[in-house]
């Protein structure tokens, strides 16, 4: 079974209907078929909290908790001996935000795709770790 771990990017761009909305869309119908295992940080999913209360002034964010809740997405709710210092490590030498940096590693640990949109701080991760990718189309500037 392939496993994915969603940036918070990939997961707006689902819930915004962005340009990459359908490879969203494939990925939680396999997780939902069982085929593939779709997981989370709570980190990189508390960006997505943020943003959707930041944007809607809470309008929304009742229907939001409710597709988190029942999404085909595990969530990870602590950050692993591994996770911790490796994010930590990916930190202190990349341009990254500590976000970005706990999803990266936590792929890692997982043997997992990164899914992202986040060309501009992640493309120099994958030509320097042993992480594989998948890239949705760059979400739009707000």
């Amino acid at each position: 079974m392939d496993n994915h771990v969603l940036d918070a990017c990939a997961l707006l761009t689902f819930l915004n209907d962005e340009d990459g909305v359908e490879t969203m869309e494939k990925i939680f119908q396999k997780a939902e078929d069982g085929q593939i295992a779709v997981y989370m940080s709570i980190i990189n999913l508390l960006e997505v909290y943020y943003d959707r209360l930041r944007t809607s002034k809470n309008d929304g964010i009742d229907e939001f908790l409710e597709f988190i809740r029942v999404a085909p997405i595990t969530v990870i709710n602590s950050i692993s001996d591994f996770v911790y210092h490796e994010a930590a490590r990916l930190k202190a030498f990349n341009a990254i935000s500590l976000a970005d940096a706990i999803g990266v590693a936590t792929a890692k640990e997982l043997s997992a795709q990164f899914v992202t949109s986040d060309h501009s701080e992640l493309e120099i991760i994958e030509q320097q770790e042993p992480i594989s990718f998948r890239w949705l189309p760059a979400r739009p500037r707000k």
